[in-house]
């Protein structure tokens, strides 16, 4: 960065790098939470304040019920996805094409029927698989 840029205050950041300053990583370890639909882990506080950003259409921001019934404690694993795009990692777990985050392996759980099938009239698929009995 050149003298006259910094006395600018402008530079030019790549849009790359500037997708992964907005990544969505747990600010907690206690109580992480899988969204059902696309397996980013967040607490349930960023999932209330932020809601899902690969899923806005679940509309879980500002309404705890919501959060509840999309995401879930039931999860193995988790990969930190940078670039979901040239993520071998991402493609491997299928989200390489949501946005840079923390990633559950596998999302155990169901979504409610209204839920699900609103989804399915969508055309929109999602990760998480029923419990084993």
């Amino acid at each position: 960065m050149s003298y006259d840029e910094d006395e600018r205050g402008e530079e030019d950041v790549p849009a790359q790098v500037a997708e992964l300053a907005n990544a969505s990583v747990p600010t907690n370890l206690k109580a992480v939470r899988a969204c059902k639909r696309c397996g980013i882990l967040k607490t349930p506080e960023q999932f209330l304040d932020d809601g899902c950003e690969n899923c806005p259409f679940l509309h879980m921001a500002d309404d705890m019920q919501q959060v509840n019934k999309c995401t879930t404690a039931f999860y193995e694993g988790q990969a930190a996805v940078m670039d979901p795009r040239d993520s071998w990692a991402a493609k491997w777990i299928r989200v390489d094409a949501y946005l840079p985050g923390v990633y559950a392996i596998t999302v155990t759980g169901n979504f409610d029927r209204d839920i699900e099938e609103d989804l399915e009239n969508r055309g929109i698929r999602w990760r998480c698989r029923p419990p084993q009995n």
